[in-house]
């Protein structure tokens, strides 16, 4: 079902991690994250906004509303989009370039230095 639709929605739930965002990826559906303060996987990476749709818990009422506006161009650009980022949420093994592996480890990477580069900015005040 989810192969057969423009739109999955990613509803924010009580896990920090849910499977629903990637499984929604997998499908090639554009995912619509509801929530008001979710931290989308890889998002000190990827340009979420180009390939997803992101409501508000209180602009629920208007999902049709808000969806329907979506033009038919914008749409194949976000699944377009979508298709590209595909394969860094694939795991392989051994790990490909740019696969899930790598973009944990640089996650994690660019999370150690920014928190060098603020313990620094601590440390000077």
């Amino acid at each position: 079902m989810m192969r057969k639709s423009k739109f999955c929605l990613c509803p924010s739930g009580f896990e920090v991690a849910s499977p629903r965002v990637v499984e929604v990826i997998y499908t090639g559906c554009v995912p619509v994250l509801v929530s008001d303060h979710y931290v989308a996987p890889f998002c000190d990476v990827l340009n979420w906004k180009s390939f997803s749709v992101e409501v508000s818990v209180n602009d629920i009422p208007n999902l049709k509303r808000i969806l329907m506006s979506i033009s038919t161009s914008h749409y194949l650009r976000m699944q377009r989009r979508l298709i590209q980022v595909r394969k860094h949420f694939e795991f392989n093994s051994p790990p490909n370039r740019f696969d899930v592996f790598h973009m944990v480890l640089h996650s994690i990477w660019l999370r150690r230095l920014n928190a060098r580069v603020h313990d620094g900015l601590l440390a000077a005040t």
